[in-house]
């Protein structure tokens, strides 16, 4: 009866059966995994969401792309970091996995193969998989950063592969990609006829600046690439849904795709009217928004450096922005024994790194955007548990 693209393996694990006993009986937790602004206490000031109520959010009026005005506000979100991009080469959609499913349904046929990084979300295979795509990865080099590789790009790459997907800054890894690294990148997917999947949600959550950082892969290149970005990281707002994507590279792939794509648009016309007509004085707001954010994460980092100082047998792995932090612990037990040692011992709830595709053990994942007081309480209790 069922769908193959739906044959998950849905039976809990055993770090989410821990937790749901936990929860049963009402024992404390300490919660390093929350990624959720509004469930962090970072909610928005209430005037924010009036500005929904916007006296044009009741006349419907449908373009598959999004209204004018948004996309053209979209279109400075991608010149602010380096993309300059033409309003007309901006669509929106409800969130950026729903780009992800246009732009799998634009560049793949059932069967063929899109490339995502390791370690990575692990969303992309589920999004690959309901548009009947298949998955492909390649690694990240870490040496004290890390690093993309062409040369890796390109042994993972097969007759079937359509897409090379990046996230920059990667999550959970917060690693950004270097300018070199960005064009080798272009030439190789121009050269194979690959297009490239820029996923820059967080690009407004960077650490400070750095002349080797990759600008935005809206600016036109050498091979077929898409941008995308949202209101989910860049205010803060992920109960607002709205993302947008701009299309880059030669005319000869760019307008055929723009056409394209517009014929997805147009069947699905996902995009509120309220939100788009409120996205002009949202991103207006960008700044007093985020601010809170940024200085949560940033506090966090100091945070857990500080404590995991204290165990030197553990590492911060060096991370360049975002929402996350990676720690190599010593592999004395498993990542999930770990996990689960922390949950029942401590309380404290983290990320084993093989939910995010780590190719080796052990490394433990924590959310920056936890409540001070919570994330302090937790990192020391990490501290501990890494000298055993």
């Amino acid at each position: 009866m069922w769908s193959a693209r739906t044959r998950w393996e849905l039976s809990e694990n055993p770090l989410s059966q821990a937790l749901a006993r936990r929860r049963a009986a009402g024992a404390p937790l300490l919660d390093l995994t929350e990624t959720n602004p509004t469930r962090a206490g970072l909610v928005a000031p209430a005037d924010v969401l009036a500005l929904l109520g916007h006296a044009r959010s009741s006349d419907y009026s449908p373009e598959p792309f999004g209204l004018p005005e948004a996309r053209a506000a979209a279109a400075a979100e991608f010149a602010r970091h380096g993309g300059p991009v033409d309003v007309d080469r901006v669509f929106l959609t409800a969130s950026t996995s729903e780009a992800y499913a246009w732009l799998f349904k634009l560049l793949c046929d059932p069967g063929d193969r899109v490339l995502v990084p390791r370690p990575s979300y692990p969303l992309f295979e589920y999004l690959a998989r309901l548009e009947s795509v298949e998955v492909d990865r390649y690694p990240l080099a870490y040496d004290g950063s890390w690093h993309l590789l062409a040369s890796a790009v390109e042994a993972a790459l097969t007759p079937r592969t359509r897409a090379v997907v990046v996230v920059h800054p990667n999550n959970p890894t917060g690693s950004c990609l270097k300018r070199d690294e960005a064009a080798a990148l272009h030439e190789l997917c121009a050269a194979r006829g690959v297009a490239i999947v820029s996923d820059e949600v967080f690009a407004d959550y960077t650490f400070g600046p750095d002349p080797r950082r990759a600008g935005s892969f809206a600016a036109d290149g050498p091979a077929l690439a898409f941008a995308m970005g949202g209101l989910s990281k860049a205010c803060a707002l992920p109960q607002l849904k709205l993302a947008w994507t701009a299309v880059a590279g030669p005319a000869a792939l760019r307008e055929p795709a723009l056409a394209r794509l517009e014929v997805i648009a147009d069947t699905y016309l996902s995009a509120g009217t309220p939100v788009q007509r409120a996205l002009p004085e949202l991103l207006a707001r960008r700044e007093a928004l985020a601010a809170p954010v940024r200085a949560r994460v940033v506090r966090n980092l100091e945070t857990l450096r500080a404590a995991m100082a204290q165990a030197p047998e553990a590492t911060v792995l060096a991370v360049e922005g975002g929402w996350c932090a990676v720690l190599r612990v010593p592999a004395t037990v498993s990542e999930e024994q770990r996990a689960l040692r922390l949950l029942e011992r401590e309380g404290v709830l983290i990320h084993p790194g093989f939910f995010f595709d780590f190719e080796s053990e052990a490394f433990l994942v924590v959310s920056l955007l936890t409540p001070a007081d919570t994330f302090a309480a937790g990192a020391a209790a990490l501290a501990r548990d890494s000298v055993l």
